[in-house]
């Protein structure tokens, strides 16, 4: 009876909503949003990181970012596999609505912020919902330029709110500024619920009332186990690893390094990630123009 009310739920409600043909501007609308949610809490965050864990902030912003990851890399092929056959909207809205639901709490408690951020990595795997979401509408030989727009479109959303949040924080305080990145995620959270059409087809949905996988489809060390059966495939994604590693790391906390141990300003911090996300954009671009070519 639950299973059947849960697929009701994710099979129809959200989808009778919404209006139109699925389209790769709706993916590019809701990473957009997000990230410039939570763009706009970059300095707001770390000061309020800075100020809940003094004597360890390092240490504690290390962990939340390790919790988090674990979680959504636990999370992921399950939500990844629910997905193929519920469908891809319902799943948009939960991995945004979590991934955006620790945002007021940073004013209202900084110790549930950080502790619902660390949770909400269950949920934060909007990336795959999304590109799944493009690869329903788009062809092949479209598939790689989307993408490419999708990862710019990210990119896009550094370039600029972290420098707005900034100011808004010198200028007006914390508190404008989360609420600024509360009314975002909301209307992020509606604009998905109201706006954004399901992508995939009817046919490839559930036919039945039971549970639609197995454990082998939610198990995230399947696909590592996968990985290896395959020299090519294991080469990549070895290089992909190898290469994301470092990355991941540094930006869990250079951006904390450079205002507590550099003493950057809030000013400098944001114009630092302005002009990586500028340069990221150009990489993008660049990269997928000459793979059209």
């Amino acid at each position: 009876m639950l299973i059947k009310h849960i697929r009701m739920y994710l099979c129809g409600f959200p989808q009778q909503r919404s209006v139109g043909r699925a389209k790769v501007a709706h993916a590019v609308v809701v990473i957009f949003m997000e990230f410039f949610a939570w763009g706009l809490l970059t300095t707001p965050m770390l000061t309020v990181l800075h100020q809940t864990f003094p004597q360890h902030t390092f240490l504690m912003n290390g962990l939340i970012q390790g919790v988090k990851g674990l979680l959504s890399f636990m999370s992921a092929p399950l939500i990844g596999a629910l997905s193929d056959v519920w469908g891809r909207k319902s799943f948009l809205l939960l991995t945004v609505f979590f991934t955006c639901a620790p945002i007021p709490l940073m004013r209202i408690s900084p110790w549930w912020f950080f502790a619902l951020m660390s949770v909400s990595g269950l949920f934060s795997v909007t990336f795959s919902v999304i590109f799944a979401y493009v690869a329903d509408i788009t062809e092949e030989h479209e598939r790689s330029t989307a993408y490419g727009l999708v990862s710019a479109t990210f990119a896009a959303s550094l370039v600029t709110s972290p420098a707005i949040g900034a100011f808004l924080s010198v200028r007006y305080g914390d508190s404008l500024v989360v609420l600024l990145a509360t009314i975002i995620a909301v209307s992020d959270i509606l604009f998905v619920l109201l706006v954004v059409p399901e992508s995939l087809p009817d046919k490839m949905r559930l036919s039945s009332w039971g549970f639609p996988i197995s454990w082998e489809q939610a198990d995230p060390f399947a696909s590592l186990r996968k990985v290896g059966k395959d020299s090519t495939v294991l080469l990549i994604c070895v290089t992909v690893f190898l290469s994301y590693l470092p990355e991941a790391g540094q930006y869990s906390s250079f951006f904390l390094y450079l205002g507590q141990v550099i003493n950057f300003s809030s000013e400098a911090i944001a114009g630092f990630i302005a002009m990586v996300g500028i340069l990221s954009i150009i990489a993008q671009v660049k990269t997928f123009s000459f793979h059209i070519r």
